[in-house]
């Protein structure tokens, strides 16, 4: 395998003998401007030498190491930075397959990551997980593969998913190898907290196989509960919106994530912890979370992340390392990556310009130039996923208009009724109480207001529900559905015209997974055939696929920021306040924790 990393300990002696000059280096990079992250220190004139997929040496003269076949890069004038580290992402959400998210990131900078993939472990359990670290060990990326913590995100009794993982198959998921490194965000954080078996079991295995354990806790940060969930065990939270969220976290030795996805724009906010309240940023990491293939294409990954704080006044050399050192210690993989250090997997990067831009023009990952100027330039493999990954998507029967209809318990007057309100660039929703009137026994949504309903599409139980949510804007006929719909990825659909409704419904279901956006006019479609999570095209359709929706539902009035992604959370169970899942409305409340709750008050 082109790309594959040894063991530092199978390394060693070629990597001595590198050193000495007597084995002649694979690569060498000289005369750099060095980013060093462990000292935090900009050094002018520094050279790189690589033995195979790792650094042998670095200082001033490398010259005693180049050989015939060494390859030379002369990089007088540019920096040269450690490879990009993301330390909390979904892949899936990105819709692209594994070799496709490598392709499309590693000419930004980005090297390696820590990947939860428990979109596709809630449709397929272990088998999706598995699937995925295999694609992953056929790319260039340092990937390593999180053990979904919720599969379901609430339990079974407030939503339906396609699998279920608990403490059994997380201990089983850490046999399968070291980049097998953690467990994924624990999202039911209310059962941590009150003892729930499954959550501390999952824990206590992650602890006895000697890993690590995320965090995702949205109570707000003074609230007593969070030293309770510090105290099981996690260590790591990317639930931070404000600067006392990172405060607190810290102060817990907690690390704490700031996060700059498509639709949620935390970094502002929570890197003043830094900036203006002078904490330590040693356990303060910048992750994406999610974002999709169009943002990707339009703004970048961690590469524009790093670009971003850097612009809310964090030090460039700080910047860098909140995505590289800092990342790697986290996981305590620092000895493999996250820094330009003898021993060290060679992944680095070379930026033209001012480091501030960080503007990326090669990237070297496991000793391997990969990208240049924006292009991947070394081979990937192709990797296809198996039939049954491509039919995931069950219903008893197509959606019919009548599915959407409200039945009120009275005939006529007006009912105090739950809405969900839609926040922009924020993942947590209001609960809404308003007097909607009834007409002939029917609720009805008018005046701005959808409808939002979900169908269960994993185990053919006809499970369905339908509410109302405030904040998506259709100015005219128009409805969404999707099958990314986290975390349960049921079929979510969002609209103001019950047949509208209907066929967006039916297309989704029709492709085997996607989204599709429906008006009077036409019908826009992104197939995401695997898992109904991922395209099987190619980066650049899949962008173009999803920029498509984007515009259509702008187009309807839909003016949200990356509008899909922020929708697609509206079924995530366990994040406040009010959501939807096929077994109806959850209200998720420090006070009363979660529950189902009727649509009528």
């Amino acid at each position: 395998m082109l790309y594959k990393r040894k063991p530092l300990a199978d390394c060693v002696p070629d990597l001595v003998a590198t050193a000495r000059g007597d084995l002649p280096a694979t690569l060498v990079v000289t005369g750099s401007t060095l980013v060093n992250v462990c000292s935090g220190e900009i050094l002018e004139g520094m050279s790189v030498a690589v033995q195979g997929g790792r650094i042998a040496y670095v200082g001033k003269d490398v010259s005693h190491m180049i050989g015939e076949n060494t390859r030379v890069i002369e990089a007088a004038g540019r920096y040269l930075a450690p490879g990009l580290l993301d330390g909390h992402c979904h892949i899936e959400s990105t819709q692209l397959t594994v070799t496709e998210f490598a392709r499309a990131v590693l000419p930004l900078g980005t090297t390696g990551g820590f990947f939860d993939a428990h979109e596709i472990a809630n449709v397929f359990g272990l088998k999706g997980i598995q699937l995925m670290l295999e694609e992953m060990r056929g790319t260039p990326l340092a990937a390593y593969m999180q053990v979904a913590s919720c599969v379901p995100s609430a339990g079974a009794e407030f939503e339906t998913t396609g699998a279920s993982i608990g403490p059994v198959e997380v201990a089983e998921a850490y046999t399968w190898g070291d980049d097998v490194i953690a467990l994924g965000e624990v999202m039911n954080f209310p059962g941590v907290v009150y003892g729930d078996a499954k959550m501390l079991g999952e824990i206590q295995a992650t602890l006895r196989a000697g890993r690590v354990v995320d965090g995702h806790f949205t109570w707000p940060s003074n609230d007593w509960r969070l030293p309770v969930y510090a105290a099981a065990g996690v260590t790591g939270d990317h639930e931070c919106v404000t600067a006392e969220d990172v405060i607190e976290r810290v102060r817990l030795g907690m690390y704490a994530k700031m996060r700059r996805g498509s639709a949620w724009h935390d970094v502002a906010k929570t890197i003043t912890a830094h900036t203006e309240h002078g904490l330590d940023p040693r356990r303060m990491l910048l992750v994406t979370d999610d974002r999709s293939s169009e943002s990707l294409r339009d703004e970048g990954h961690m590469d524009f992340v790093v670009r971003h704080a850097i612009s809310q006044g964090v030090k460039p050399v700080t910047a860098f390392q909140m995505a590289t050192i800092n990342t790697a210690e986290r996981f305590g993989v620092a000895r493999d990556i996250g820094s330009i250090t003898p021993g060290s997997c060679a992944d680095m990067i070379l930026l033209d310009g001012n480091l501030a831009d960080v503007h990326v023009v090669m990237t070297i990952a496991a000793g391997v130039v990969v990208a240049e100027n924006g292009f991947i330039t070394a081979p990937l493999e192709t990797y296809t996923y198996p039939d049954e990954v491509l039919t995931s998507v069950h219903l008893p029967q197509l959606p019919v208009a009548e599915d959407f209809v409200i039945h009120a318990p009275i005939e006529s007057g007006n009912l105090s009724t739950r809405v969900i309100r839609v926040i922009e660039n924020h993942v947590e929703t209001e609960e809404l109480i308003l007097q909607l009137p009834v007409e002939a026994g029917r609720l009805q949504v008018e005046n701005g207001l959808c409808k939002i309903a979900v169908f269960e599409r994993h185990r053919g139980t006809g499970n369905k529900s339908v509410g109302v949510v405030a904040g998506i804007g259709f100015h005219e006929p128009a409805a969404i559905a999707m099958t990314v719909a986290h975390d349960s990825h049921n079929v979510l659909v969002i609209g103001n015209d019950d047949e509208l409704m209907a066929t967006a419904a039916g297309a989704v279901a029709e492709a085997q997974g996607g989204v599709a956006v429906i008006t009077a006019t036409g019908t826009t479609l992104f197939p995401l055939a695997i898992a109904g999570l991922m395209s099987v095209e190619p980066f650049e359709i899949a962008a173009a696929q999803s920029a498509a929706i984007s515009k259509a539902l702008y187009d309807s009035g839909c003016t949200l920021n990356y509008a899909f992604m922020t929708l697609s959370l509206l079924a995530l169970a366990v994040i406040p306040t009010l959501r939807i899942s096929d077994k109806g409305l959850v209200r998720i409340s420090p006070e009363e924790g979660i529950q189902l709750v009727s649509l009528f008050v």
